[in-house]
């Protein structure tokens, strides 16, 4: 008679939420690394949670915790060193035309960044990563000014580093209470939907006040 095989703990989870820890699970820990790259250099991707879920794995014993910070923090310095050379590169402003285009960027969020890195200087690149929004973005005026970049690359990843172990302790802590799973997932699945809508309800708003304010005359 064949032994069943046990099932991962993020099989466990339903919804979005189980999706994306499935996805985790199926990756391992150099997939939470392309994650965090990828949410760097895309921030609507959202790190908030996908390494919660990455910190629930380890504690259920699919990944290690050590391996997924260094992926993790290493995911989001890779990215940040892209939009770095990209600003340097090309420079701010066609930077901003080119990231601009994308799918839910716009030039409001660049220059938010850029006046940020402006008003702090070099501390802007260590507390920026602490900050959704400023987090990503925070790199193309660092390149575009040609911050050194041993000082970028060492307040990169000491504040992703932060970030990254926040979300994934907090996971880790939540991952103890095995029995909570199902609850759990259930809250945070009504966590990232209502999330969703807001999040789609402010692209709408600012979209219309944006073709309201193009069509006014000048």
């Amino acid at each position: 008679m064949r032994t069943p095989i046990p099932s991962s703990p993020a099989d466990e989870m339903t919804g979005i939420v189980g999706f994306a820890a499935q996805s985790l699970d199926a990756l391992g820990e150099w997939g939470v690394g392309l994650f965090t790259l990828a949410e760097t250099v895309f921030p609507p991707i959202p790190s908030e949670v996908i390494l919660p879920l990455a910190g629930f794995l380890t504690r259920q014993g699919t990944m290690n915790l050590g391996l997924v910070l260094v992926t993790s923090t290493l995911g989001a310095y890779l990215g940040a060193l892209a939009l770095y050379f990209l600003g340097a590169k090309v420079g701010l402003e066609r930077s901003i035309r080119l990231l601009s285009r994308l799918p839910l960027m716009d030039r409001e969020d660049f220059e938010t960044a850029n006046d940020w890195f402006r008003r702090h200087g070099k501390s802007a690149i260590f507390f920026g990563r602490l900050l959704p929004g400023v987090r990503s973005l925070i790199s193309l005026p660092a390149g575009a000014q040609r911050m050194h970049l041993g000082t970028f690359s060492v307040f990169t990843i000491a504040g992703s580093g932060i970030w990254n172990g926040a979300l994934i302790g907090l996971g880790s802590v939540l991952g103890r209470q095995h029995s909570m799973v199902e609850q759990y997932s259930r809250y945070l699945n009504y966590a990232v939907y209502a999330g969703l809508a807001l999040f789609v309800a402010w692209l709408i708003v600012r979209y219309v006040r944006r073709r309201r304010a193009a069509e006014r005359p000048q």
